[in-house]
């Protein structure tokens, strides 16, 4: 019997590495159309009566504007270029803070939020945030930065039943997205971290605030030279 378990849990284990694997090496040069965070919101909305919403264009990088990969990195992950997957000393500030401290801070990264939002399923079990850094860890090694941000831009929620910056570009601002400007690429970036409850087309003046600061940090992030230089 335990030779059989031990063959069941070898093979389980051999097969989801391999799927897995093809996965993201598919990824890799594919567009990433769907997601499940996608189906999740589409499925959340038909059981609330409301009409479902999934408006999701894909387009590469080069079709966004400069300042858009900047200004999420000034928002949301500063040291995006230094480091490989997780941000260690970004967590240990939020540990420290969130030992005493009511609110809450993260730290997950760029390529984290990447990872879960292509493979995984919104939640704060062991489980998916063991599967994250695995996943995490095959997109740093296999896809590389650019890939990353390129994935990451179509694929975040940016609205109620928006997708990428395509859709945001469109729904939200009524541009093309090559045309979005830099306070515009400030704005959505101030959303991410809650897309739901900041909207890039009703913005607080909270988020005015912030999309002011993210304007002014945009001037200081060279990603695409900081890359050249990691190679």
């Amino acid at each position: 019997m335990t030779r059989i378990l031990f063959g069941i849990l070898k093979w389980t284990l051999g097969t989801f590495i391999v799927s897995t694997l093809l996965a993201v090496v598919l990824f890799k040069f594919m567009p990433v159309w769907f997601t499940p965070l996608m189906f999740i919101r589409c499925y959340e909305q038909s059981a609330n009566g409301e009409e479902m919403k999934l408006r999701h264009r894909w387009i590469s990088l080069e079709e966004m504007p400069e300042d858009m990969p900047r200004a999420v990195i000034a928002s949301e992950d500063s040291r995006y270029m230094k480091h490989h997957g997780f941000d260690f000393e970004a967590i240990q500030s939020a540990a420290k803070h969130n030992m005493h401290s009511k609110t809450k801070h993260g730290a997950s990264t760029i390529s984290q939020q990447t990872a879960k939002n292509v493979f995984l399923w919104p939640g704060r079990s062991w489980l998916r945030k063991g599967l994250e850094m695995y996943f995490t860890v095959l997109i740093e090694f296999i896809w590389g930065k650019e890939r990353i941000m390129e994935v990451y831009l179509n694929s975040i929620e940016m609205g109620d039943g928006i997708y990428g910056v395509a859709a945001v570009a469109k729904y939200h601002f009524d541009k093309s997205p090559k045309d979005l400007t830099r306070r515009d690429c400030a704005l959505i970036a101030v959303t991410l971290p809650n897309p739901r409850k900041f909207s890039s087309q009703h913005p607080s003046d909270y988020m005015l605030k912030r999309q002011r600061r993210i304007s002014h940090d945009i001037k200081f992030v060279n990603w695409k030279k900081e890359q050249n230089t990691d190679k």
